[in-house]
């Protein structure tokens, strides 16, 4: 099973995805952050289709400090309900793995 995983989140600024993005790492909550900009999602929310430009998180870091950083970004995310969803890395370049590992640890 695999130790690591990769979480989407989207955000409606490029402020708070810098926001989100910095306080993760800076916390070790996530060893790296990837922000794409310029997203278009396509969601159903409150009784109606919603067609948003957002920008998307793609943050690296272990299974085991996925409920930390669920609580980190509920608190810190300006959503009521944001994107948090969790995919496992099945496989990786074991170095990079390894530095996820190194930065991130084991704090649960």
């Amino acid at each position: 099973m695999s130790e690591h995983c990769v979480i989407f989140i989207t955000t409606g600024s490029k402020e708070e995805a810098d926001k989100i993005s910095r306080g993760l790492v800076e916390d070790k909550l996530a060893f790296c952050v990837t922000a794409i900009p310029k997203v278009q999602s396509t969601y159903y929310w409150e009784d109606k289709i919603h067609v948003d430009e957002e920008f998307l998180l793609i943050v690296k870091t272990r299974k085991d400090r996925y409920d930390s950083l669920e609580t980190w970004v509920k608190i810190n995310h300006s959503y009521e309900v944001p994107e948090i969803i969790a995919l496992p890395i099945e496989q990786g370049l074991p170095a990079y793995l390894s530095g996820i590992d190194d930065w991130v640890g084991n704090k649960d």
